[in-house]
C-alpha cells in the first residue's frame, strides 16, 4: 500500500501549516493539497484523490457540512474527518448526516488526530472521546421504538448495543458497560445491523443521526 493521502481544508493558514507539519512527519502519510474554503476544497479534491479530507466545520463559501455533502456526491471515495472547536452536538449531527466519517475537536492531542485519521482511512467512524461521552448519555435507558428498515423491531439488548456502537464505543467497551461477553455483543450487533438493513458502522452512525439517537445527554 502506498502513502496515505491527506487533504486539508481550513480557513486559517496557521492551522493548515501546523496540521501539514504534524501529518507530514508521520511515516506513510503525505499532505497532497489544501484549501482555505469549502468551495475550493470541493474543486481540488477530485483531481488530487486524497484518502482522507481533514475538514474545518466553519469556513467561508461552503461550510464543512455543505462541502462534505457535495463531496459525498462528487467524490465519495474521500473520507471526511471534521476538525472543529465546536462541542455542540448539533454540529455532530450536521456533519455525520452530511456523510462525514469522523468528528474531532481541535483541542485534542496531536497523537489523537493521527489516530483519528487512521481510523477514518481504514473505513471506521471516529468520534472525539469528549463528544462521545456527551452524545451517549441516556442511550442505554432510552427505549427503541422506531420501525427499522429490515422489517423487524430491535430487542432491548440489540437497541442498547446499536446505540452504544453508533456513539463510538468498541465491542469491548460495550461489553464492559452492559456486562456481556464480547462475543455476545458481536451477536447482538450483527442482529441489529441485519434488522436495520445496514452495512458497517458508518451507515449505523448515519441511521442513528436520522433517528435522533445522538440528541441524548
Amino acid at each position: 500500500m502506498g502513502e496515505m493521502r491527506i487533504f486539508l481544508a481550513d480557513d486559517h493558514a496557521v492551522v493548515r501549516e501546523g496540521l501539514k507539519a504534524l501529518i507530514s512527519a508521520q511515516p506513510g502519510m503525505t499532505v497532497v493539497g489544501e484549501a482555505s474554503d469549502g468551495l475550493t476544497a470541493c474543486e481540488k479534491i477530485p483531481g488530487l484523490r486524497p484518502d482522507v479530507v481533514v475538514m474545518d466545520v466553519t469556513m467561508p463559501g461552503l461550510t464543512g457540512a455543505q462541502a462534505t455533502e457535495r463531496l459525498r456526491r462528487e467524490y465519495p471515495q474521500a473520507r471526511v474527518l471534521a476538525l472543529t472547536v465546536h462541542e455542540d452536538k448539533g454540529y455532530i449531527r450536521q456533519l455525520l448526516t452530511a456523510g462525514a466519517a469522523g468528528y474531532m475537536l481541535k483541542r485534542g492531542a496531536a497523537k489523537e488526530l493521527i489516530h483519528a485519521i487512521q481510523v477514518v482511512a481504514g473505513g471506521g467512524v471516529y468520534l472525539d472521546p469528549i463528544m462521545a461521552g456527551k452524545v451517549v448519555g441516556g442511550f442505554v435507558r432510552r427505549p427503541v421504538e422506531e420501525s427499522v428498515q429490515g422489517g423487524g423491531e430491535l430487542s432491548d439488548r440489540e437497541g442498547e448495543v446499536a446505540r452504544l456502537t453508533a456513539a463510538g464505543h468498541s465491542n469491548k467497551e460495550v461489553a464492559a458497560r452492559l456486562d456481556l461477553s464480547i462475543k455476545t455483543v458481536e451477536t447482538y450487533r450483527a442482529r441489529a445491523m441485519d434488522k436495520l438493513g445496514l452495512q458497517g458502522r458508518a451507515e449505523l452512525v448515519r441511521y442513528a443521526v436520522q433517528q435522533g439517537w445522538l440528541q441524548g445527554g
